[in-house]
């Protein structure tokens, strides 16, 4: 079961068709990661003093249901690590009743803060890092 976390649409992300603008969709998506790798125990501030930082190098977003003001939604992590320098993470919007209504995917990695390439294995210097490295499919 991939970590998920709860967010209501507030009415100040509805664009001018009355639902939530595709920006926040990415917002919502970054939120839900930031809770994800707060829950398997990693710290950013740790992981930058490591010299290296996180970075996104392509999102893409798959509406299939609209959400308004109002509307509760749980937006999933599933990450999917292979052998390269890049890992992938598959969010999922949902209703309550298990509709969906989005699908990010994004391709991100660790970048070297010093010499601005990326890291080879990142899933080890998650894996590092994190108390509970399962949250990250680690």
């Amino acid at each position: 079961m991939p970590f998920s976390v709860r967010l209501t649409v507030r009415s100040y992300e509805i664009d001018t068709q009355g639902h939530v603008n595709g920006a926040v969709y990415h917002q919502y998506a970054d939120h839900a990661r930031a809770e994800c790798l707060r829950a398997a125990g990693v710290s950013l501030r740790d992981l930058l003093a490591t010299g290296v930082g996180p970075v996104t190098l392509e999102n893409t977003v798959r509406y299939h249901h609209e959400l308004r003001a109002g509307d509760t939604v749980d937006v999933t992590c599933d990450f999917v690590w292979g052998d390269g320098k890049t890992s992938r993470v598959v969010q999922r919007f949902l209703r309550p009743d298990g509709t969906l209504v989005a699908e990010v995917t994004g391709t991100g990695g660790l970048l070297d803060l010093a010499e601005r390439r990326l890291v080879s294995d990142p899933g080890e210097r998650w894996r590092a890092l994190a108390a509970h490295p399962e949250v990250l499919n680690l």
